[in-house]
This record gives C-alpha cells, structure tokens and sequence, in this order.
C-alpha cells in the first residue's frame, strides 16, 4: 500500500515519520501528473510545489491554522492532500472540483483564488482578526508563480511589517508566472540569490568551521554566522523585506522537504512577520515541463512517458485570439505608432506573435493590469497608439485605472478583451461576464462587440484610427465561425453603424458579438414556426446607431436583446432606458437574455451557454414564449 493511499487528510500526513515525506512527495508528484496526463489542467506549477506543499501541511497543524494560497492553479497538490484526491479527475469539469480555490468546496481552502497577489493581503487580514478575536493559530500566505511582481502585493507586505503580529509569508520563488517573469523584483529576486560572491563565501565559512580546533568553534561558528547573515544582507533579497520590516529567512531549497519542515517548524517559534524564501523550480519531476514551464503551465491530455499530447489537434477555424494576434501585426505593420501591451499573459493573449514581429513595439508589464493601463495613457499622451491585451476579468483590476487615467483625459487607448463573456473550465474567477457594464458606465467610452473575426479586425483599425478618447473590444474564447482574410482584404466599417441581418415584423432582436450569429439561427427556427424576427448587429454598444435603433423599437412590438454578458446594467438595460427615453405610444414590451445576476460555475463553454439559453435553440424558446405572452395580454 503507498503512503498516499492511507492519506486521506492532512491528519493522517502528520502522523508519517519525516524520512518518510520524500515518497509521499514523489507519489502525490506521480498522482497529479496521471490525473491531469488523462484530463488536462493547470500542471506546472503544483509540480513545483509538491514539497512546499507536503511540509506545509506536516509542519502546520491545518485547517486550525490557516493556508492562504496565491492565484489557485499551484493548489492541485493541496486538494489531493486534503480530502479530494479521489475527486481530482473531476477537477474543471462541470459539477466536478473546481480549478482554483473555493472557500464553500473545502474547510482547508482558508480564501478563494483566481486572480494573483492576493494571498498577502487576506492572510493579513485573518491574522488581524485573529488577534482581534483572542485566537492563537498561524497564518500562512503562499505567494509566486510571478505574483510577487504584483503592485497589491506590495501593499500588503508594506501594511503588515512594521506591526509586529505574528504573521508567516512563504515566496515560492519559481522564477516564473505563466510566462517568463519580468521586471526588476524578478531580477532582484533570481539573480542576487545565485551571485557567486556570496556562494563562495558561503563554501569558504564551511571550510573554515570545518577545520577549526576544537574548543575555539563555537567563537568561530558565531562569528562565521554574524559573517554570513551580514553578507546575505548584502548580497541576497533579505534586504529588501527586512526593510519592509520582515524577519528574512532564505533562500531554501524548495524541493528539500527535510529542510523545509525544519525551516517551518523553527518558524512557528519566532515572533513579527517573516518571510521564507523557497527557491522551486515549475514543472519539477516531468522533464518536458521543467525543460519548458511556460508551455507547460497548463496541459491538455497527454501520454506521460513522451509528453505527447493524446487530443486529436484542432483543425478547422482558429481562435479569435489567434486572428487577434495576426490582425495586430497586420495593424502594426501598416501604422508604425501602434504598440501592444499585455499583463503577463502573451499566449493567452497571442501577442507573443506581436513580440516576434515587433519586438520594439510590444511591452508585457507583468501581473499588473493598474500599471498597463496607465503605461499606456502615458503612451498615448506622446501620439502612440497603444491597444492593451488583457482578459476581461483581469482588465476589472484595472477600473480604476481606465476611468482616471484614459477616460478622464480622453485618450485614445483601445482596449482589447480576451476571454469576454463565459470562459469555460476556469470557471467564475475568470468569466468575462462584467467588462460590457462597467464599460458602459465610463464617459467617453467607445464599446464594441464584433460578431465574427473579421469583424473584430475592421473594428480594431478603425479604433486606432479615432482620435476620440479610448475603445474597448470584446472577443470569446472560442473559435471564430469564418475564414478572416488579410486585414487590407477587410471593408471598413462606418463609425457607430448598426447592420440589419434579416428582417421580420413580429420581433425585433437587438444582439451583440459572439449573439449575433446565434440570434441568426434563432431566427430561422422561429421563422419556420411563422414568427417573424428582425436580427439586428449591434456592434457598437455606445454610441449606438440612433437612426436603425429607433426604426426598429418604433416597427417592432417586441425587441429582445441578447447579449454574453451579465444583464445587470448591460447592454438590455441601456436599451431598455433609451426606449423609456423616447416615450412611445403604444411602447413595445421589451426583455433583456443575458448572463444572470450570479456567478456562472465551471465547465465547457458550450454546455454553459446552453444552460443560460444563450444557444440558438434556447433565443428561440424564449423569443417564442415572450411572442406568446404578448398575444395572450392583447386577448384579455
């Protein structure tokens, strides 16, 4: 029987005896590869941080004292240790584990993960509160996999050193986020810590205490310590978070489990904030991952013996974000001053296409959406033309951002929106479901939804084209349903032009991107039922096409908007004001389909949508109940 089968929560990992915790390491390691080898997920970073994991938990006494983890995806080794190993295969699926952390999935999950850098702040926060409640147990924030190059993060460190509480982080320090890391704290970080100055002295100290008499060593060995602790000051990160008012302690070898659960136990006895700094490696124990991490961070099926992937690969139409990544060369090689600029995720993204073509005009800024966007309203100021690539429900950290620093001063940045509407297996933390509301609610604000790929190029270049303050433009993870040609082989769109796809009297069904198509396709079905429906293409959300807008609420009894967004202050309100707004007798019944006032689980893209009645089949039973409804209220 393996050590991990009689593993069924971190109880049972504590009553092991340490030499045994290197094979539990390496079979939770062998676990996690099988599972994610047969199902796909996250991968790299959980391998990296099995060890940290297992001493973790040895060395704490969980869920008493509290796990506070950082973004989620280094967390699979967790769950297996804490209850779900068996449930692990579900994990992404619908109704199955879900692929970051989830306060109401597990009592071990002290605080729910998606978005980076919030590990510190919510440790130190329950740290707080335990001490304002008169509890005693440790709290424990695990940060890395980049998220240290996070402004939050900062903040947090910053607010929590100079108080004195007890308060434990731990840097995972893999030298990566989902990409390469960037920036001058991950060269502090990696860099300090291998200088060959400071390992040479270190081997020198050794050799020293190694030949010293016996009788003068422990003079010897105190001032060697006092030696090396100064040169460790000087020469590794300790500095710096000791002035941030943290006891350092580091750098450890993440991968050596004996070491770490010594490290950790030591902790616990010491009083203030501290910070351990363990060096791991992303990807440890699958040489494929260790060889090529940002590949590797996420994985679909694959053979584990040759890293081989076992899914048939996609043929068929690209992903918008792949037509996204050529139409932005596309746009760059006709206009020398646009630049792209993304927040740590360039294959998310596909601007790492823009990085080989224009290496010069292409600027990851890290996990830091805050500091993108103003990087770019500073671009703007100087005549550049900055399109910002980053995810819907990252760009939310940004808000502030874009109304202060581009809305308010009218520049012209365009703001592209990866993953908008529902993003499939990564679930509520990454559902772009909020970006057409609170882009509406910005003055000045241009907001588009593109129907198709083409459409999206054609309303890119025609936003780096205005001059008139900033542009957003939102596009699926999904692929997108036609053939895009060369950007020059594009019509140009008219500014702020509404496009009538069929006509009908019965209904008229106002919808927006990827909707468009699926109202298409509703309509046809409704048609063979004898209802008449109008579908109109919405692409741009504000300012809208006046002109078409009340021409059809005016012909129309019904209008129905359909947007992937959540109705709450979307599109289907605006339009449900403007239609207020010009007083019409008789006033036609209106209904918003949409994303509900909720956060929308995990799994496919496809079933969810289905789930929300954003489908065609689901348009049209809805659109057909509402025609329904209405002739029933006419006969009464």
């Amino acid at each position: 029987m393996s050590l991990l089968d009689q593993i069924k929560y971190p109880a049972d990992l504590r009553r092991l005896k340490p030499q045994e915790l290197r094979q539990l390491a390496d079979e939770v390691r062998e676990r996690h590869i099988d599972v994610v080898s047969e199902k796909g997920g996250h991968f790299g970073a959980s391998l990296g941080v099995t060890e940290l994991t297992v001493a973790l938990h040895y060395a704490f006494d969980t869920p008493r004292d509290q796990l506070v983890w950082d973004t989620g995806h280094q967390a699979y080794i967790h769950k297996i240790l804490t209850g779900r190993n068996d449930d692990l295969p579900s994990i992404r699926t619908r109704h199955g584990l879900a692929p970051f952390l989830r306060r109401d999935e597990s009592e071990y999950d002290a605080f729910g993960a998606g978005h980076a850098a919030t590990s510190i702040s919510a440790a130190w926060g329950m740290a707080v509160g335990r001490d304002l409640n008169g509890h005693d147990f440790d709290v424990v924030a695990i940060i890395g996999d980049g998220a240290m190059g996070c402004g939050l993060a900062y903040e947090a460190l910053n607010n929590a050193g100079h108080t004195g509480r007890d308060f434990i982080v731990v840097l995972n320090d893999n030298d990566m986020s989902i990409a390469p890391a960037v920036g001058a704290m991950n060269k502090y970080l990696t860099g300090m810590i291998t200088n060959p100055a400071y390992n040479k002295m270190r081997g020198l100290v050794k050799e020293v205490l190694h030949r010293t008499p016996t009788g003068v060593g422990d003079v010897m060995e105190e001032l060697a310590g006092r030696m090396e602790e100064s040169l460790k000051h000087l020469l590794t990160p300790g500095l710096i978070f000791e002035e941030l008012g943290f006891k350092y302690v580091g750098p450890i070898d993440g991968h050596d489990v004996s070491t770490l659960v010594d490290t950790f136990k030591r902790v616990q006895k010491m009083k203030g904030p501290i910070l351990v700094h363990a060096l791991t490696q992303k990807g440890r124990g699958f040489v494929p991952a260790e060889d090529d991490p940002w590949t590797w961070h996420a994985a679909s099926p694959f053979d584990k013996v040759t890293g081989k992937g076992t899914k048939k690969p996609a043929v068929g139409l690209p992903r918008y974000q792949n037509v996204f990544g050529k139409g932005l060369i596309e746009l760059a090689d006709a206009d020398p001053r646009v630049v792209a600029i993304t927040a740590a995720m360039p294959d998310g993204t596909s601007t790492d296409l823009f990085q080989k073509a224009h290496p010069d005009r292409y600027f990851d800024v890290g996990i830091a959406e805050g500091h993108g966007v103003t990087f770019a309203a500073g671009l703007a100021t100087q005549g550049v033309k900055p399109i910002v690539a980053i995810y819907s429900t990252f760009l939310q950290r940004a808000f502030d951002n874009i109304v202060h620093d581009v809305a308010l001063q009218g520049l012209p940045v365009v703001f592209g929106m990866d993953r908008a509407g529902i993003a499939g297996e990564d679930g509520p933390t990454h559902h772009g479901t909020l970006d057409i509301s609170y882009m509406l609610s910005v003055p000045g604000m241009t907001v588009t939804a593109p129907k198709d790929g083409s459409e999206m190029l054609a309303l890119l270049r025609l936003a780096t084209e205005s001059k008139d303050g900033p542009w957003s433009v939102r596009w699926p993870r999904a692929a997108v349903p036609a053939e895009v040609p060369h950007l020059s082989e594009i019509a140009p769109i008219e500014p702020f032009t509404w496009e009538i796809l069929r006509n009908g009297a019965d209904a008229v069904i106002l919808a927006t991107g990827t909707m468009v198509l699926a109202a298409v396709d509703a309509a046809e079905k409704l048609a063979a039922g004898g209802i008449r429906c109008t579908v109109v293409n919405c692409r741009f959300l504000k300012p809208y096409d006046r002109a078409v807008f009340g021409e059809m609420v005016r012909s129309h009894p019904l209008v129905v908007t359909v947007e992937e967004g959540q109705v709450s202050n979307g599109f289907g309100a605006f339009m449900a004001r403007e239609i207020d707004d010009l007083d019409l007798t008789p006033r036609p019944r209106v209904a918003a389909l949409g994303i509900p006032d909720s956060f929308i689980e995990h799994g496919a893209r496809d079933g969810l949508l289905r789930e929300l009645g954003l489908d065609p089949e689901g348009i049209a039973a809805r659109v057909e109940a509402l025609v329904a409804r209405k002739a029933e209220l006419e006969t009464v």
